[in-house]
């Protein structure tokens, strides 16, 4: 060693510097790379990609790979300029200072900078790297398989398997982030498709169904004129047939069915029975992703909710959990809520029956969705009454002036937009 040039000793130090921040760069490189994209890559025949997660499959052999060669080079770099102080000037101070510069140099060089850039373009650092590698690991896996035995004993008894961990899947929460990040590279209008079917699962048939005293029916007793009139009139495929009332249901009609009959008249109260479909119960409990497999097992569209009672408490359709998913299928938006109707001065007239879920959508308020479904429902709960008209009250802070009472129900009220304080303590405010 004391007959090899000085400039051969510094090429070598300057070799040993490249492969440290070679290792240190290809490490932060492969262990930042987004495992949904390389998977997505790997799956495509990407060469370096498939490289890369094979190298992954197994982290604590790559970490042991990579950390053996990096403290090998860092050890024989020292050693080096150690030789080369000597080599200059034979002192304990000159020998100190050498070292003290190296350590700068390995730390700025070979680790902060080489980390920054793979931590920045991961993949133009790891794919490359997964070619060496893989051929290194091979040669050097006696020796690693030695380190990653006794570090995986050491984890093993603090509780810490290598295994585990190695393949997480995402949670909803972190799916949705993945959703709401991704910026130009999803639509808004895919972004909130996407955010709707993730929430299918939070929502029941008894949030979106059309309350019972609002479903249009046939009652199989009415004479023919109401009958025909209600058929003509009717804008739905489908329509529920019953016996005086809607608890006595007897199926549903499909206009496919009743349109042949009514043109050769051979429709009357005998053929309504005889071409209603069997109904089709839900209970109220069901949510809208698991309905929206049952519709498709049973191929149905339609059906009955009931309660633990087995008393119908609506009807809701497949449209309408769809209508969940991919917004309103209308291209109108004064038509999208028919019951809530914006006024000259700001204020809204709000039809009782209309649900919280389309109250807080369409006027962006903040109310629970865990009690009453319908504003109905939450006026007569707060107010622990059926109140009398000309009752106002606050609801997320926005003045609510009752209109109507019917059939002891609060049909229509005013909602005011919210105040610029604060709301106070209580809730409910009466006039």
């Amino acid at each position: 060693m004391d007959d090899t040039p000085l400039s051969v000793l510094l090429a070598a130090l300057f070799l040993l510097i490249l492969l440290s921040a070679f290792f240190s760069g290809s490490e932060t490189g492969l262990m930042t790379l987004n495992r949904y994209r390389l998977r997505n890559l790997a799956d495509n025949r990407h060469p370096g990609a498939v490289r890369a997660q094979k190298l992954l499959k197994r982290q604590d052999r790559l970490i042991g790979l990579i950390l053996i060669g990096n403290n090998f080079v860092n050890i024989l770099a020292s050693i080096l300029m150690t030789l080369i102080a000597l080599r200059i000037n034979n002192d304990a101070g000159f020998i100190f200072a050498a070292g003290m510069v190296l350590t700068i140099v390995i730390l700025l060089f070979a680790e902060v900078m080489p980390k920054t850039l793979a931590a920045l373009r991961p993949e133009r650092i790891a794919f490359p790297a997964a070619y060496v590698y893989l051929p290194l690991l091979r040669l050097l896996y006696p020796l690693v398989w030695v380190v990653n035995v006794i570090a995986n004993g050491l984890l093993k008894l603090l509780g810490v398997s290598p295994e585990e961990g190695a393949s997480q899947a995402l949670t909803k929460e972190e799916l949705r982030t993945v959703v709401l990040e991704a910026g130009a590279m999803i639509p808004e209008r895919h972004q909130s498709m996407l955010l709707n079917l993730m929430d299918l699962e939070k929502v029941t048939v008894e949030d979106i169904m059309v309350p019972r005293n609002e479903v249009t029916g046939i009652d199989v007793n009415d004479d023919w004129v109401t009958i025909s009139k209600t058929l003509s009139d009717s804008q739905y495929t489908r329509m529920p047939l019953f016996d005086e009332n809607i608890e006595r249901v007897i199926g549903v009609l499909h206009m496919r069915d009743v349109l042949p009959l009514l043109y050769r008249s051979e429709l009357d109260h005998a053929a309504l029975r005889r071409i209603a479909r069997e109904p089709y119960f839900i209970p109220e409990a069901t949510s809208l992703n698991r309905q929206l497999l049952n519709f498709q097992h049973e191929r149905r569209r339609i059906g009955f909710v009931v309660d633990e009672y087995g008393d119908i408490q609506g009807l809701v359709t497949l449209e309408d959990i769809l209508e969940e998913i991919v917004g309103e299928f209308t291209s109108d938006p004064s038509a999208q809520f028919e019951d809530i109707q914006p006024q000259e001065d700001g204020s809204w007239l709000v039809d009782g029956t209309v649900s919280i879920r389309a109250l807080n959508s369409a006027l962006g308020m903040a109310l629970s969705t865990d009690g009453p479904r319908t504003l109905n429902g939450l006026i007569i709960e707060e107010l622990e009454m059926i109140p009398e008209t000309n009752t106002s009250l606050l609801l997320d802070n926005h003045p609510v002036e009752i209109l109507q009472i019917k059939d002891n129900r609060v049909k229509t009220v005013r909602i005011y937009p919210p105040l610029n304080r604060p709301p106070a303590a209580s809730n409910t405010a009466r006039t």
